[in-house]
Order: C-alpha cells, then sequence, then structure tokens
C-alpha cells in the first residue's frame, strides 16, 4: 500500500524545493566541465591564498604539542578552544581590528561555532523568536533565505554607497507603527554579499544608534547581528578602516561575526561571535553543545597556531592578491561591459563585483543567461550537441534582491560576478565572453 510522506515540520516544509540559487548551481554542477566552464558564481575563496604549508606545520606542531593544546583529536568546549580565543583576542588588539581596545573586549565573550560563521547565523535563527529582521537590499541571499524558512520576515532596506540607507530605514520603521514590536533583530553584512557596499562608519553608528532608541522604546534589548565575513579583506588602501559597532554598543546588544575562512581556509570551518554575556548568547552556546559540542577541536588548534603565527603575512597576501584581481578585473569590465551599465559596485574588499545593465535582463529566461549557459537553442551559440562552447556561471541579481522588497524590477538587470575562484586568465576569458552575450542581447532588444 501507498504510504503518505513523514510529516515534516514548518521549516522541513519549506527546505523540502531547493532555493533558487541551490536549484541553479546543483543543475550547473552536474555537468561541469573542469578547464572549460567557468566559475564566476559560487564565492570560493582563490586555491593560491591558502597556506598549505603553514596549515600543515600548524598541524605537526598541534600533535606534537599535547600539553598545550590539550585532547585536540577528542571532543571540546561548546563555547570553544580557549587557545583559539586568546588568539582570537591578540589578533584583533595586535591588528587594532575594527578600534577594539583590552577594556571593550574584556567586557565581551567570544565563542566558536559549531561549523563555521554560518553555524552562528543558523544559531541565532534558531534561538531567536520569529518575527522581522531588518537587513539590506541586496540580500545575502542564502541566510535571507533560510531566515524565510524559519518562519522571519525581511525588511529590507534599499542600500546605498556607504550601505544601508538609514533614513530610509527610519522611515520603515515609522510607517511599521505597531508592528515595530515584532522587530527581532538587524542584521547587516558589514561588507555586502552581493555588492561589496563597505558599510560606513557614519552608517554602522547610526544603525545602533537606531537599535538603542527601538530597544528603549520596546523595554527589551533588539539585537544588531554585524557579519563580518569579508572584512579582513578590504583590500583598497583608500578605504577608512572600519570601526566595530561594539565601539557605539551602550545596552550590550552588537553581536559581531567573524570567520577565518576567507583568509586561511574554507575547510577550517572557524567561525566566531564576540558579543555581551547573557541569556542569547547563553542560548547560541547551548545550540553549539546540541550540534556536536564544538568545532573540531583539532582545528581550532591548528587556526590558533596560524594566528600565533602567520596572521600578519598572510593578511597582508591576500589582502595584495584579491586588490590585483580586482583592478584587473574591473578594467576589463569597464572595457568590455561598460556601455551596456548603469552602476558597478565592489572592487575595494571581498573579491564580487555587482553589475545593473541599463536594459538587458541576466535572470535564468534572460537572453544574456542563456547564451552563458549555452542554452539559445542556436548550434552557432551552444556549440554543436554534446559538445558545448565554453560557459560562464553567475549570480544573477533576481536571487540577490529581496522577492517583495523595493529592486525587485532592477534585479532583473542585475547579476553578481565574483573574481576570487577563478585565475586572471580565465576571468578575462569569462568577461570576454560577458561582452559577447551583452551584444547577443542587445540586439535583440532592437
Amino acid at each position: 500500500m501507498d504510504l503518505e510522506e513523514a510529516l515534516l515540520s514548518s521549516y522541513g516544509q519549506a527546505s523540502s524545493q531547493p532555493a533558487p540559487v541551490n536549484r541553479m548551481m546543483a543543475q550547473f554542477a552536474a555537468d561541469f566541465r573542469l578547464q572549460m566552464d567557468i566559475n564566476l558564481g559560487v564565492g570560493y575563496v582563490n586555491e593560491n591564498t591558502i597556506p598549505r604549508q603553514w596549515i600543515r606545520q600548524a598541524l605537526e606542531e598541534v600533535l606534537a604539542k599535547p600539553q598545550k593544546h590539550r585532547l585536540a583529536l577528542n571532543y571540546g568546549s561548546p563555547t570553544g578552544s580557549p587557545n583559539l580565543i586568546d588568539s582570537i583576542r591578540r589578533f584583533y588588539l595586535e591588528h587594532r581590528i575594527g578600534g577594539l581596545t583590552e577594556q571593550i573586549l574584556s567586557r565581551r565573550q567570544i565563542i566558536i561555532g559549531p561549523n563555521g560563521a554560518s553555524s552562528l547565523l543558523e544559531a541565532i535563527a534558531q534561538v531567536l523568536a520569529p518575527g522581522l529582521v531588518i537587513t539590506t537590499d541586496p540580500i545575502y541571499y542564502i541566510y535571507c533565505d533560510f531566515l524565510e524558512r524559519m518562519g522571519f520576515e525581511l525588511l529590507a532596506i534599499p542600500e546605498d554607497a556607504q550601505g544601508l540607507d538609514t533614513q530610509r530605514l527610519e522611515g520603515e520603521l515609522a510607517r511599521l507603527g505597531p508592528r515595530q514590536a515584532d522587530i527581532r533583530f538587524f542584521y547587516l553584512v558589514t561588507v555586502n554579499n552581493p555588492t561589496c557596499t563597505i558599510l560606513s562608519n557614519r552608517r554602522r553608528q547610526q544603525v545602533v544608534e537606531i537599535a538603542t532608541g527601538l530597544s528603549r522604546r520596546l523595554g527589551r534589548k533588539v539585537p544588531v547581528v554585524l557579519d563580518l565575513a569579508y572584512e579582513l579583506l578590504i583590500h583598497d588602501p583608500t578605504v577608512e578602516p572600519p570601526l566595530s559597532g561594539l565601539l557605539f554598543d551602550q545596552l550590550g546588544i552588537v553581536y559581531e561575526i567573524g570567520t577565518l575562512s576567507k583568509i586561511l581556509a574554507p575547510a577550517l570551518r572557524i567561525g566566531y561571535l564576540i558579543g555581551p554575556d547573557g541569556p542569547l548568547l547563553r542560548a547560541i552556546v547551548q545550540k553549539t553543545s546540541d550540534t556536536g559540542f564544538s568545532a573540531p577541536l583539532v582545528t581550532q588548534e591548528t587556526a590558533s597556531v596560524l594566528l600565533d603565527r602567520h596572521a600578519a603575512q598572510q593578511l597582508e597576501a591576500v589582502r595584495a592578491g584579491y586588490r590585483q584581481k580586482a583592478q584587473m578585473s574591473r578594467q576589463w569590465i569597464q572595457e568590455r561591459l561598460g556601455p551596456y551599465l548603469s552602476s558597478c559596485t565592489g572592487g575595494q574588499a571581498g573579491f564580487y563585483f555587482y553589475l545593473t545593465f541599463h536594459r538587458i535582463e541576466t535572470h535564468e529566461d534572460s537572453v544574456f543567461f542563456r547564451f552563458l549557459a549555452r542554452t539559445t537553442g542556436d548550434p552557432q551559440i551552444d556549440g554543436p550537441p554534446g559538445t558545448k562552447k565554453p560557459r560562464v556561471v553567475y549570480i544573477p541579481g533576481q536571487f540577490c534582491v529581496h522577492r517583495r522588497g523595493h529592486l525587485v524590477q532592477v534585479g532583473r538587470r542585475q547579476l553578481r560576478l565574483s573574481y576570487g575562484f577563478e585565475e586572471l586568465e580565465r576571468i578575462d576569458q569569462a568577461i570576454r565572453l560577458m561582452a559577447d552575450a551583452a551584444a547577443y542581447a542587445e540586439k535583440r532588444l532592437g
């Protein structure tokens, strides 16, 4: 007899169908051809930035010194390795990250996530009651899609050149009226993914001040979660050094989430949270314990050694590498795609450019997308059956804007391009193909 499927939770039901980007990337990866197709979509770090030799040496040291790196191959504490927490604290102070001082850090806790920064973000969504989340539009689509599957509602505020537009935010809060009580937390990626717009220090302070005022009106704390994923990768020397949101925190509502994935190696899965002790932080620690006690202790200890021994040199090398790639990629974008574009953001930090076209649409059903996916149906464009020409994958803007927000229509003419993973020669080839696709699409617009 036929049986009904297992009873799913509301989150399970929402997750039973893949998110659009998940589906698109799975389809592309199913027959992705190395050395033929070009990945400007998934934000992998460049393989040449990963310090393999230092990682090997650090691991050997961890295993050779059990008196310092205790139980490195066993379970760890749900708050994280004391060695790694001390290393992160020293790393922040020695490199003056965020303008933080020993006095400020001494009043905050540092905890390590069970599986990178994303696991800490997931924990926040699981321990806070569903409600409204204030974020930036374009959104960080991976986490924001997850929030909606968890039952949260997004209030996505368009950004400008300085990040989230706080004037628009205040207008939206006024329009909410009594629904302000539904706001659960603020979530901002300080170097925005997908646009790589850097949240200015003034805007950072204003966001904390707005959340502080809201907390006082509501009589409860409204957390401000600042995702620093790409902040260590600010590689344009003209950019004003970013200040930590903790500097402006009067009520104990600011939580900053950092990662070592972008400067060391994603596979280490080291993400950390800096914030005030209290029920929220303790709930996150319990969630880490429920997940499996802690991140693998051996990778935490390895990361501690890497931070203590090689942080300065590694930071300099990674920033220099991405700065060169950003400069060359921007030049090619301007030369080949410039006539078709109304704006281009990024290139100062992280490894993304976010392009907005005048007329050309970039969504999955667009001529531009089908040209680069080689699915136009025209053998001259796609190549002979069974032997498609080189394809280029990117993230369409339709996935990067909130689907019920202000930017739905313009998102149809946008895309995110990653210069992180591929080498310059392949990026050069990809942007040439994008220019061919733009000319093909423009011709069909008439």
